[in-house]
C-alpha cells in the first residue's frame, strides 16, 4: 500500500513538472509574440510542449495484482519542445523596419488569447496534481496514524 502511496505522489510530481514546462513555453510565447527578428532569422516561432506516457517501474507482486485492475500505472514527461509549422502572421506597415518593399510585416505566429487558454489549462492541471499530491500524503499519514 505504501508504494502505491509513493506511486501516486511521483506521477503527480511528474504532472506538476510537465504542466510547469508548458506554462514557461507558454510565457515564453506570449512575451515574445510581437519579435519580428530572433537569432535564427526571422519572426518568432510559436513553441509548444510534447507529453510523453511513461510506463513506472513495478515489482512480480504488483504486476500479479494488476491482472485484477484496469489500466496500468503511468506517469509524464514534457518530452520536448516542437515548433509550430504554421504560418507567420502579415500586417501591412510601411513604416515598421523589418517591412519588405511591399509594406509587409511577418510577425509570429503567436495568437495571445490561445496561449492564455493553454496557460490556464495548464495552471488547471498542475493544480489538480497538486490536490492529488495532497490526498495521497493524507492518506499515508492516515495509514501511518492506524499502524500506531
Amino acid at each position: 500500500m505504501a508504494n502505491d502511496l509513493l506511486n501516486s505522489m511521483h506521477i503527480s510530481a511528474a504532472g506538476m513538472s510537465a504542466q510547469r514546462t508548458r506554462m514557461d513555453i507558454v510565457a515564453e510565447n506570449i512575451a515574445n509574440a510581437e519579435s519580428t527578428r530572433t537569432n535564427q532569422g526571422g519572426p518568432y516561432r510559436r513553441r509548444q510542449v510534447v507529453f510523453q506516457a511513461i510506463p513506472q517501474k513495478q515489482e512480480f507482486s504488483n504486476v500479479f495484482n494488476s491482472t485484477f485492475q484496469t489500466g496500468e500505472h503511468k506517469s509524464v514527461k514534457a518530452a520536448y519542445i516542437a515548433e509550430d509549422k504554421r504560418p507567420f502572421r502579415e500586417v501591412f506597415d510601411p513604416s515598421h523596419p523589418d517591412a519588405n518593399a511591399k509594406g509587409i510585416v511577418r510577425l509570429p505566429n503567436v495568437n495571445p488569447v490561445e496561449e492564455m487558454v493553454d496557460m490556464n489549462s495548464a495552471a488547471r492541471s498542475f493544480e489538480a496534481n497538486v490536490t492529488t499530491m495532497e490526498a495521497s500524503k493524507r492518506m499515508f499519514l492516515k495509514s501511518l496514524e492506524l499502524l500506531r
